[in-house]
């Protein structure tokens, strides 16, 4: 069954329409894109299939008209961040899911087993085993993902001042309008 594309569009806020996610032709060969990824639309945002490495969706927001620089600086600090973001977990669940298998067969090395068990399915190890990967694993990459939550926080906070630039300038510039719209019209 073939993943599909759907429109998402339950906040129609100008602020969210403000980015645009396009994937990033510089990214490395294992992130892999949908040539069936739809183009951006004025009226929704499209959610797509969840990527098989990085298991996060890929998002391609509205475009609005006559966008302004910061809604263009917000864009692009948007896309920045989610081709980022995907880069970031696909390596990482490259690198777990190498590290485990290699830990598995290791440990079934040890106890003097083969991969598959006598019916022919692989064979697994007890949680507890599993655990003792787990803990060394995280503690293996916890710099990493230290590392990784600071500078998510960091752009997330810049990106929500971003929003709130939007959303100012968005509301003043309602206001204005309807100054203008009350001094053009005469009142009884």
């Amino acid at each position: 069954m073939a993943a599909t594309w759907r429109s998402f569009s339950w906040f129609p806020h100008r602020m969210l329409a403000a980015n645009c996610r396009l994937f990033s032709s510089e990214q490395k060969n294992i992130t892999k894109v949908s040539p069936l990824r739809p183009e951006p639309s004025p009226a929704h945002d499209w959610i797509g299939p969840p990527n098989p490495l990085s298991n996060l969706r890929p998002i391609v927001y509205r475009v609005i008209e006559n966008e302004s620089d910061v809604e263009k600086q917000l864009r692009k600090l948007r896309q920045e961040t989610e081709d980022w973001n995907n880069d970031f977990w696909t390596k990482q669940n490259v690198s777990f899911s190498k590290e485990k298998d290699a830990f598995i067969i290791s440990q079934l090395k040890a106890k003097g087993l083969s991969l598959r068990g006598e019916d022919g399915r692989r064979r697994t190890l007890s949680s507890e085993d599993m655990a003792v990967f787990y803990k060394s694993f995280l503690d293996r990459n916890r710099i990493r993902h230290a590392n990784y939550n600071k500078e998510w926080y960091r752009r997330n906070f810049t990106i929500t001042l971003l929003m709130a630039k939007v959303a100012f300038s968005t509301f003043w510039r309602n206001v204005v309008e309807n100054q203008k719209k009350k001094k053009g019209t005469p009142t009884m």
